[in-house]
C-alpha cells in the first residue's frame, strides 16, 4: 500500500467500534495463528480513549478467548496519541497526520516495531515485527469500522 489517508486527530478517528482480523506468524517455526474479534474505543472521563479488544485467538488449532485493554491518551502534539498499557506503563506514541506512523517498544530483550497505516475513513492496519532472543514474530492486524 503506497497511498495513505492523513488523519488530523487520531483520537477522533479511532473513536467507535472496529472489526479486527489479525494474523500471527512465528517466522522461526513457521507456525501461524489468527485473532478475530472487535475493538471498541470508548471515551475516558479524563480525556482520550479506552481501547477494549476481545475475540478469539487460534494458535496451533486451539481456539481461546483473548482480550486486551490499552489507553490512548492525548499526545504532546494536538491530534496525536500517547498509547499506554492498562496499568499506565508507556507503550508507544501515535501520529497519523501523514496517514502512517512507525513506533518502537522495547520489551525486555525484545523489540516491537509497529507500522501503522490508514487506508481511508473506515480502514487501517498495524504490522508489528517482534524480534529478540526468544521471539521472531509478525503480527498483521486489519481494522474495519463497524456502523
Amino acid at each position: 500500500m503506497d497511498e495513505y489517508w492523513p488523519v488530523s486527530d487520531v483520537l477522533l478517528y479511532l473513536a467507535g467500534s472496529w472489526r479486527v482480523e489479525r494474523s500471527v506468524r512465528d517466522l522461526t517455526s513457521g507456525d501461524a495463528g489468527a485473532f478475530t474479534g472487535a475493538t471498541d474505543f470508548r471515551p475516558l472521563a479524563e480525556g482520550g480513549l479506552l481501547h477494549l479488544e476481545s475475540g478469539t485467538f487460534t494458535w496451533q488449532g486451539v481456539a481461546r478467548p483473548a482480550e486486551r485493554t490499552l489507553r490512548f491518551l492525548p499526545g504532546p502534539v494536538p491530534g496525536t496519541a500517547d498509547v499506554r498499557f492498562a496499568d499506565g506503563r508507556p507503550f508507544h506514541d501515535l501520529d497519523l497526520t501523514t496517514g502512517r506512523h512507525t513506533a518502537d517498544h522495547p520489551c525486555s530483550a525484545d523489540l516491537y516495531r509497529g507500522e501503522f497505516a490508514v487506508r481511508d475513513a473506515d480502514h487501517w492496519r498495524t504490522v508489528w515485527r517482534v524480534g529478540g532472543p526468544a521471539k521472531d514474530l509478525l503480527l498483521t492486524t486489519d481494522y474495519a469500522r463497524v456502523g
